[in-house]
């Protein structure tokens, strides 16, 4: 398609919601180059010719929180949010549906606005849209949520303070909207900047859009959640390798699925892991196929031997069916898939979706063109990471979509 920059894993970290989105049959794509600017572009679906623009924005490039995420509003009209690790919004949307011309920089409710990391866009069945992101630092933000109205083609600010970590801590979460429109949310707690200190997996839902949240039991939350009485999927100590800001998706009745990877309390070697449910309570799967240990501490981003995970789940309940995209050094750094039929046998099938390594690569994917047609476009480019937010001599690589059959 078009080369990029690829010094670090800007472009390709797990938590870019997304980089790839499709409306009707156009999908997007967006990405820094080079230069370091804000780079959109746009194609028919089983078309290899992209319209490719360069926009007048830019990121700061050599931290690779600063990613961009975008999607398609109902109407469709493209939305941009891009370069944030605990600083001023920057977002924008298309002059007209379906156009690559962005406005200028707007506010989109002038709330809460100052210190923002980790934007992330969801859309929902009626073609609205939320928006979530970490209002302060590390070890001490709170999350907000913002809904775009498509009807009236305005953010609200639903919650300021949707998880509280009461000045002490910070949720860093991983979400997903299933097909009924029902929002889950699960994260981890961080009490520091260090990596490290991440511990237990919580878990809270929306049926309301947002509005009003409950537990797995339908137990309802009084808001805003915190450490008292959050949910626990599963608890997982501080030092033990856990991840943050990983990924969770539902099977076709609505049950969350939830992908990460820490080291149990009796091995040395930190595994994927999966949590979910899928009746009236908590499971945990330990994958168990890695061999290398490392270590997973410190502050900044992290030069790391495998990925955080993406998960998809096909069918329901016991029955269903989980894949797992991942990069391991163990393989190559390859694009890897692992596959499990039978989630009561906790066997998995583990191959490579490509012959080429890709560095520190992490997999995101194209959200809408999954729900709607269960077709899986993966986000693909080389690229280096250097520990603790360090910038690799890196040439540009380049941008790949991956369409997985």
């Amino acid at each position: 398609m078009v080369k990029a920059w690829a010094g670090n894993s800007v472009n390709a970290v797990v938590f870019r919601k997304n980089s790839l989105v499709t409306y009707k049959n156009i999908q997007f794509i967006a990405f820094y180059n080079q230069k370091g600017k804000l780079t959109l572009g746009k194609r028919k679906l089983n078309s290899s010719s992209w319209e490719i623009v360069e926009t007048a924005f830019s990121g700061k490039i050599r931290d690779a929180h600063n990613c961009i995420s975008i999607m398609v509003d109902g109407d469709g009209y493209l939305h941009v949010a891009w370069d944030h690790h605990v600083n001023p919004l920057n977002y924008a949307h298309s002059a007209a549906p379906l156009s690559l011309e962005l406005t200028a920089k707007i506010p989109m409710t002038g709330l809460n606005e100052t210190k923002v990391t980790y934007p992330e866009f969801y859309k929902m069945p009626n073609g609205n849209l939320i928006f979530l992101y970490r209002n302060g630092g590390s070890g001490k933000g709170n999350l907000v949520m913002n809904r775009y109205d498509v009807k009236s083609k305005t953010w609200t600010q639903l919650h300021t303070n949707l998880i509280d970590g009461e000045g002490r801590q910070n949720a860093y979460w991983q979400a997903c909207v299933d097909k009924n429109g029902t929002f889950n949310i699960s994260w981890v707690w961080r009490s520091s900047p260090n990596v490290a200190s991440n511990h237990n997996m919580l878990f809270a839902r929306s049926t309301d859009g947002g509005i009003s949240w409950i537990k797995s039991t339908g137990e309802k939350y009084t808001l805003p959640i915190n450490e008292a009485n959050a949910e626990l999927a599963c608890s997982i100590p501080p030092n033990s390798e856990l991840s943050n800001q990983t990924s969770m998706t539902t099977d076709d009745s609505g049950n969350p699925f939830i992908a990460s990877y820490w080291r149990s309390a009796n091995n040395t070697v930190p595994q994927y892991h999966i949590v979910y449910n899928v009746g009236n309570n908590w499971r945990e799967l330990d994958l168990g196929f890695r061999t290398n240990p490392f270590s997973l501490s410190g502050v900044g981003t992290k030069q790391i031997p495998i990925s955080r995970p993406q998960i998809l789940v096909c069918g329901k309940g016991d029955k269903a069916s989980i894949q797992l995209f991942f990069r391991d050094s163990e393989r190559g750094d390859k694009v890897s898939v692992a596959v499990c039929n039978d989630i009561n046998q906790n066997k998995w099938t583990i191959s490579d979706l490509t012959n080429f390594g890709v560095g520190s690569w992490e997999p995101s994917y194209d959200t809408e063109l999954w729900k709607d047609k269960k077709k899986l476009h993966l986000f693909v480019e080389n690229v280096q990471q250097v520990d603790g937010e360090g910038v690799a001599d890196a040439q540009p690589e380049m941008i790949n979509v991956l369409e997985v059959k």
